[in-house]
């Protein structure tokens, strides 16, 4: 896998920083290609070009086989803590400014980094998950690939969508089915929710059991080395009635809407206002909700957002969703999600391999 490194040394070359901290496990992750991060891991980057990897003996091997280019220090000793370390190297490379993730660091935490560390700290802002909006080929096709994984597993798990099986089951088989066919085995957090509780907007599955005439909500998505895929489909268990009909008719023209704009340069509150210009004059207005997207790579929800206050243009590269939904209270709700590549001429739907249309089971 591609690293990183050079960015960060160009922006410490740009805005004068003879040294930069890194602590985002995520951040750490596109930077180096480190995999097994559980959080007690850091990066130092120093202006003469040095690279240090701050961890505990747990990783050092870790380290050691996927960052051969960085030097592993062990930070965890008797009354020691992490910032003591940088403080070490910081003063061995005769650093006199530091820069750092303030977007990521704990109370906890800085309060040892201010306490320790001599240099002056410099505090930075999105730095790393700005260079992360556009992704590169590597970063596309893992994308793409978890992507089409997803689009498989729902595949399998559509048999197994009927009256009495629980909601933890069919999440369970969904994780299930994206490892088989090719995923991390770290799935995250899925989304599997039925009847009324489908409503809720980031519902967790429980033991629901199915019953006929169900709306079935699915938000889901698998890793392919860490990078992400992200989708939603609603589908029902039986007929549909009428009013589910209707409700999933006006969600796909909101969908349809909010696609018909999306380009590069777009903006995020004009992917929203797209969905209002539809539900405009009708009954429905007033359940959706105000943030219908985001920026997807390693990690799940990254900018730009669809939301009413974002104004982030879309730049060719960026890999991002779109996912309008209607939610009613004690009723139920429906939410149709694809995730798309910003091209230069459009974009390209990574999840189109599995139908928008209303599916009866």
């Amino acid at each position: 896998m591609q690293t990183n490194e050079p960015k960060i040394l160009a922006y410490m070359q740009e805005h004068q920083l003879d040294a930069f901290f890194v602590s985002s496990p995520t951040n750490i992750r596109y930077i180096s290609g480190f995999t097994a991060s559980d959080g007690a891991q850091w990066l130092l980057f120093t202006k003469n070009g040095k690279k240090f990897f701050i961890t505990d003996l747990r990783y050092t091997e870790d380290a050691a086989l996927e960052c051969p280019d960085y030097e592993v220090v062990i930070w965890r000793l008797p009354g020691k803590v992490v910032a003591n370390s940088v403080q070490d190297l910081l003063k061995k490379e005769n650093c006199k400014n530091v820069g750092f993730e303030a977007d990521d660091f704990s109370y906890e935490f800085f309060l040892d980094f201010d306490k320790f560390v001599e240099a002056e700290k410099v505090p930075t802002y999105s730095v790393v998950s700005d260079m992360r909006i556009v992704k590169n080929a590597e970063e596309i096709a893992y994308q793409r690939q978890a992507c089409e994984i997803s689009c498989r597993a729902l595949e399998m798990l559509l048999p197994e969508i009927q009256p009495g099986v629980t909601e933890k089951e069919l999440a369970a088989k969904l994780s299930l089915y994206m490892v088989m066919n090719g995923a991390d085995t770290m799935p995250y957090g899925n989304i599997l929710i039925s009847g009324a509780r489908t409503s809720l907007l980031h519902g967790v599955p429980s033991e629901k059991a199915l019953a006929y005439g169900d709306f079935v909500l699915m938000d889901f998505g698998c890793q392919v080395h860490g990078y992400m895929s992200d989708m939603t489909r609603t589908v029902v268990v039986g007929k549909a009635t009428s009013e589910q009909r209707e409700v999933y008719d006006l969600v796909q023209k909101m969908f349809d809407a909010c696609n018909k704009i999306t380009k590069a340069g777009t903006v995020g509150h004009d992917i929203y206002q797209a969905q209002m210009d539809v539900l405009e004059g009708t009954k429905y207005k007033g359940y959706e909700y105000n943030n219908i997207g985001h920026g997807i790579g390693l990690f799940v929800h990254e900018g730009p957002f669809n939301s009413v206050t974002d104004y982030t243009p879309f730049p060719v590269g960026h890999v991002r969703t779109i996912e309008p939904g209607l939610y009613i209270p004690g009723w139920g709700g429906v939410r149709i999600e694809d995730q798309i590549l910003i091209t230069e001429d459009g974009f390209e739907n990574m999840t189109e391999d599995f139908t928008h249309d209303l599916i009866e089971l």
